[in-house]
């Protein structure tokens, strides 16, 4: 891992040797850091994704084990996030201003909606007459995605409950199933993430739109879109 220059930013993502290794999913491993220098001054930032993937729901379950997300992905994801930060700002360039932007762009729409999406789950089946199957997903919410959760309910529940499940979802949930589909469908990214810059990139956001038409073209996609740009704005302090 090299430094990189863009522009007047050199950037690199590395591991910290300096700390003591952390458990990544049964490997213990030294932390992933930024470190950028700019009119000369260098800081360093822990890194935003490395801290999100160490969550227990984004252990790749292979065959009854156990195994981390590959760090060249998380690093390769952070040098793309670094490139869009410094790309946007080219006149007005901070290490103050970078931190913000990258704390406000690496935000993880996905990781952010599934307690309001755990939330509908528990409403829904209650509704439905089976209150304990939402309760037993609680104690599991950590270990596993709700979206693997749903596809499990596809092959499980009855068609016609399975049905009225996602049209609810478009009703009274965060748009965090489609965005899920989404990712797994057209964009087939490694890391199951869909971030604020992710958002923001023009081909993702027209990408999404299609795919809302073709596959759920009955549902109202200027209200998804309106729900995923209000929810941004209202989750976390928007810049």
């Amino acid at each position: 891992m090299d430094d990189k220059k863009t522009y007047q930013v050199t950037y690199k993502v590395y591991h910290n040797e300096r700390l003591k290794k952390v458990d990544f999913h049964g490997k213990l491993v030294y932390p992933l850091y930024l470190r950028l220098t700019f009119d000369r001054r260098t800081t360093e930032y822990r890194s935003n994704l490395f801290d999100l993937f160490m969550k227990p729901k984004y252990a790749i379950r292979f065959s009854g084990e156990i195994h981390p997300p590959h760090i060249d992905k998380i690093i390769e994801r952070e040098e793309k996030l670094i490139e869009f930060v410094i790309d946007r700002h080219k006149e007005d360039f901070s290490l103050d201003i970078f931190k913000r932007k990258y704390d406000y762009l690496s935000r993880d729409l996905l990781d952010e909606m599934e307690p309001a999406f755990m939330e509908y789950l528990l409403t829904f089946f209650e509704d439905e007459g089976m209150p304990f199957l939402g309760l037993a997903l609680i104690g599991s919410q950590r270990e596993v995605s709700l979206y693997d959760v749903m596809l499990d309910f596809k092959r499980s529940l009855k068609p016609d409950l399975y049905q009225r499940l996602i049209d609810h979802t478009f009703l009274f949930a965060p748009p965090y199933f489609p965005l899920h589909h989404f990712i797994n469908i057209p964009l087939r990214q490694s890391l199951q993430i869909f971030t604020v810059m992710d958002w923001e990139n023009p081909s993702n956001r027209q990408g999404f739109s299609d795919f809302v038409g073709k596959f759920y073209p009955d549902k109202d996609l200027s209200h998804t879109l309106a729900a995923i740009d209000e929810y941004i704005k209202s989750a976390k302090e928007y810049p």
